[in-house]
């Protein structure tokens, strides 16, 4: 059903298959948590960058999440769309982006797989963290957060 809504959405193909890299990345995560709920995450990995099918900026996840919502899609999916960015994005970080000013940070366990999966895949592409932890050097101003919070979030996921 979350593949159709992509394509419904008009989603381009290469979001499509990276959706669906990320969903299986962040299925592989959850295996190592008996409480995590995989029909959850399968959603949220899917439906993560469906705000792309309208814009391809940092609003992606506010987009994607007025999208899931006119759907019926519940807060536990929405929550996930809109938290998946990086490792989290706090609200003093988000008003220096023009975001809407509250914390962005995944506070679940199945929001910390999704938006880990996502860091750790690149296009179709499984990274490591060190891929991840260089792109942001190069990517963010004043990374050093970005990048605790991500060594953080993959300590507590024990990802090999």
């Amino acid at each position: 059903m979350e593949i159709k809504l992509l394509e419904r959405e008009n989603t381009p193909e290469n979001v499509i298959e990276h959706c669906k890299a990320v969903c299986r990345k962040a299925m592989k995560i959850a295996t190592n948590f008996d409480n995590a709920d995989k029909d959850l995450i399968r959603k949220g990995a899917l439906l993560h960058d469906i705000g792309r099918s309208k814009t391809h900026g940092i609003t992606h996840a506010i987009v994607g999440v007025e999208i899931a919502r006119k759907y019926g899609y519940g807060d536990d999916v929405l929550n996930i769309i809109e938290r998946h960015i990086g490792a989290g994005i706090t609200a003093e970080e988000a008003a220096e982006l023009g975001l809407p000013e509250k914390s962005y940070v995944p506070v679940t366990l199945e929001e910390k797989i999704v938006a880990h999966a996502d860091n750790l895949i690149s296009g179709t592409e499984e990274v490591d963290i060190d891929f991840v932890i260089a792109k942001w050097k190069r990517k963010i101003k004043n990374s050093d957060d970005n990048i605790k919070r991500l060594i953080e979030l993959d300590d507590e996921l024990m990802i090999n």
